[in-house]
C-alpha cells in the first residue's frame, strides 16, 4: 500500500487544461494534476525558480457564470525540472492568497466523481 504525504488529494487533469498567465496572455503550458493548494504545471518552457505567477484556467465542465468563466489564481513555483518531451518543463506550483470561493471550486472539482487521483 503506498502512503499519501501530501495535504491536500491531486486530481489528474484527463482533459487538456491550458494555462496562461494572467498578466502577459500568454499560454505557460497545461495542468498534469490539480488540488486545491497547487498544481502540477506542464509548461512549454522554463520558468523562474521562486517566482510569483497570476494564472488563469477554466476547468472541465465550468460554465460562464459560476464564479465567473476563469478561475485567475496566484502562485508560487516550488520546483522545476525538464521533461522527456523536448521543450517542456514539469513545474509544481502552490497556489497562494486563494480566498474561500477559488478553494471551494477547486475542491469540488477534485473531488467530484470520476476523477482519477495520484
Amino acid at each position: 500500500m503506498i502512503q499519501e504525504f501530501r495535504r491536500a488529494r491531486r486530481r489528474k487533469a484527463a482533459d487538456m487544461i491550458q494555462v496562461g498567465d494572467a498578466m502577459t496572455g500568454q499560454m505557460v503550458g497545461r495542468i498534469g494534476n490539480l488540488s486545491e493548494t497547487g498544481l502540477l504545471l506542464i509548461a512549454n518552457s522554463s520558468l523562474e525558480n521562486d517566482a510569483l505567477y497570476q494564472l488563469r484556467f477554466t476547468l472541465p465542465g465550468r460554465t460562464a457564470g459560476t464564479l465567473g468563466e476563469d478561475l485567475e489564481l496566484g502562485a508560487q513555483l516550488l520546483w522545476s525540472d525538464r521533461a522527456s518531451a523536448p521543450g517542456q518543463v514539469w513545474a509544481g506550483l502552490r497556489f497562494v492568497a486563494l480566498s474561500d470561493a477559488q478553494a471551494r471550486c477547486l475542491r469540488a472539482w477534485v473531488e467530484s466523481p470520476g476523477g482519477q487521483f495520484v
